[in-house]
């Protein structure tokens, strides 16, 4: 790997915290090459030879050509999938398959390159009842959890632990009247659950009586941890009312959250936490391709440039 060699972004076009990293790399003169890899292959070109020394070849956009090889580091943010919309759904399926694998297996497979993250590794960290179990096995403190579809299962959980939440394992968009829509965290009773198996698995947590909520940001070696105070259930339901402060963590926290994402084989990780009236932090889930840019105008965090440094593997300050 050369010191030369580019960074590539593997994002979507409208990507504002890839736009502010980018800037700030071309600032420091690392040379970038940014794609969707759901231009491929109309806008985006790969030929990738596998020999005795791993992947080599180049992968070409309208505006830019890396050399494989080279590449110092891979900077994976929100792709949008790929798409063959020409095809009908039986030869759209399998050019699917064959980009993913393909070109997928390509940028999985980059010599002397950094992740952050690797697509494999997300993929493995964005399972929440995994997360939990790494949190566990890290020390980290997390609420009594639930993962069941048993109706009778669940009403028992919620008499035990009351209150308690429920919220969705995944986090896939629904449109209402063409406006995008999340599933939120919420309060759930037993006497909502119905008398039925509840159809899929569903997630369920003590509700911690928490006063405040944290987003710990961990890029490579540094912590940046971020109080926020909202009197909400769930912080990202209005973001008008929250309010930023650095915070020190606990004792012990930052050790285990270095060690939860060497579990992962990762090296950035956006985790949250909620604080009770006694102070103690609860770890809820960490998102691997999570938002941080937003926090730093409002704290003065150096995010953006520890973020260049560890695409330009740049030692951390």
């Amino acid at each position: 790997m050369s010191d030369a060699g580019p960074v590539l972004v593997v994002t979507n076009l409208d990507d504002p915290t890839a736009d502010v990293v980018i800037t700030e790399l071309h600032d420091r003169g690392v040379p970038v090459v940014r794609f969707d890899s759901g231009d491929f292959p109309h806008a985006l070109s790969v030929a990738a030879t596998i020999t005795s020394n791993g992947v080599e070849g180049t992968l070409s956009t309208p505006s830019r050509t890396a050399d494989l090889a080279q590449v110092r580091s891979l900077y994976y943010r929100r792709p949008s999938g790929f798409a063959f919309p020409h095809l009908d759904k039986q030869d759209a399926r399998f050019a699917l398959t064959q980009a993913r694998y393909g070109l997928g297996g390509v940028l999985a497979s980059l010599p002397g390159c950094l992740y952050v993250n690797h697509p494999h590794r997300i993929g493995d960290a964005e399972f929440k009842p995994s997360g939990l179990a790494a949190a566990a096995a890290v020390g980290l403190r997390f609420p009594p959890t639930l993962i069941t579809a048993d109706a009778d299962v669940a009403r028992a959980f919620i008499k035990q632990y009351a209150p308690v939440i429920y919220k969705p394992l995944s986090a896939p968009l629904y449109r209402i009247d063409g406006v995008s829509c999340t599933v939120e965290v919420a309060d759930v009773t037993a006497e909502e659950i119905g008398e039925t198996a509840l159809g899929t698995a569903h997630l369920f947590q003590r509700r911690i009586e928490k006063t405040a909520d944290v987003r710990v940001t961990v890029i490579g070696d540094r912590v940046f941890p971020v109080r926020i105070d909202s009197g909400l259930l769930d912080w990202r339901t209005d973001y008008s009312r929250l309010h930023y402060s650095v915070v020190t963590p606990p004792p012990g926290i930052a050790e285990a959250l270095h060690a939860y994402l060497a579990h992962f084989g990762l090296v950035f990780g956006a985790f949250d936490f909620a604080i009770d009236r006694q102070g103690q932090w609860w770890f809820l889930e960490c998102n691997p391709s999570g938002q941080w840019y937003w926090l730093e105008p409002e704290t003065g965090l150096p995010m953006l440039a520890a973020t260049a440094d560890l695409l330009e593997r740049k030692r951390c300050r």
